[in-house]
């Protein structure tokens, strides 16, 4: 489960379930009250109490445009592409038990939100493995 958030960071948590009470407990967590959160028609999605856009990719939809610009802007491309980098990211492990999952899974949203890999970044990264 995954939003750009407070801040604009990615959050991603592991989670066991989809229902209603899961994903709107994660959504009304990491977003402002006046975030617009892009969905797919997923029926678990129907209680969060957000500005919300939905795609209905069971009637074949996958981006709209809504004010006729020439623009799709209503569309998820943007959090299928974070789970397609964090498929990616996982891949050279080829495989990840369970009980780690949560810790890979924080890794790689930390290496997302981070803009640039600058030499300051690897300094302290050295610093605080060796002191």
């Amino acid at each position: 489960m995954g939003f750009w958030p407070i801040c604009g960071l990615l959050r991603l948590r592991l989670v066991f379930h989809t229902d209603a009470a899961t994903l709107s407990a994660h959504v009304h967590q990491f977003t402002l009250p006046t975030s617009t959160v892009y969905t797919d028609g997923w029926r678990g999605y129907n209680h969060i109490q957000r500005p919300r856009k939905v795609v209905r990719h069971k009637d074949g939809e996958w981006a709209r445009d809504a004010d006729g610009e020439g623009l799709y802007e209503i569309h998820t491309n943007t959090i299928e592409g974070v789970w397609t980098t964090l498929r990616n990211f996982l891949r050279p492990f080829r495989g990840v038990h369970k009980k780690f999952l949560a810790g890979y899974i924080a890794i790689c949203e930390f290496v997302m939100n981070l803009k640039s890999v600058s030499v300051d970044f690897i300094s302290k990264l050295v610093k605080s493995t060796y002191s």
